[in-house]
């Protein structure tokens, strides 16, 4: 059975790598904190109005509108199970939650 000291060490060295894995998935984002919190309030405001078609047509139009490369961002989404619109506001959100409310706090 490992001592208190190890599994201190053990717990510090999961932290760091935890915290090392998503400075990488930031720095790999290929939308900002800015751009993707205000992609995540349209869909939260439209899905309330008009429902999920089971496709990402909002998110599509969206990235279009605001000339951000849907391709490569639908494809992101899709790393995060962001499939269709609904799971781009449920998977993807809940994928970003802590960083998205750091971002939030600090701007």
């Amino acid at each position: 059975m490992p001592s208190k000291e190890e599994k201190r060490r053990r717990k510090s060295l999961i932290k760091i790598i935890d915290q090392k894995e998503t400075a990488e998935a930031i720095d790999n984002m290929p939308i900002s904190f800015k751009e993707l919190a205000k992609l995540l309030d349209h869909l939260d405001e439209q899905l309330g109005v008009e429902g999920c078609d089971h496709t990402p047509r909002m998110t599509i139009k969206y990235l279009e509108n605001i000339n951000l490369p849907s391709e490569e961002i639908l494809s992101w989404l899709r790393e995060y199970s962001g499939y269709c619109d609904c799971e781009v506001l449920a998977n993807v959100e809940d994928s970003w939650e802590t960083e998205l409310e750091q971002y939030t706090q600090q701007n």
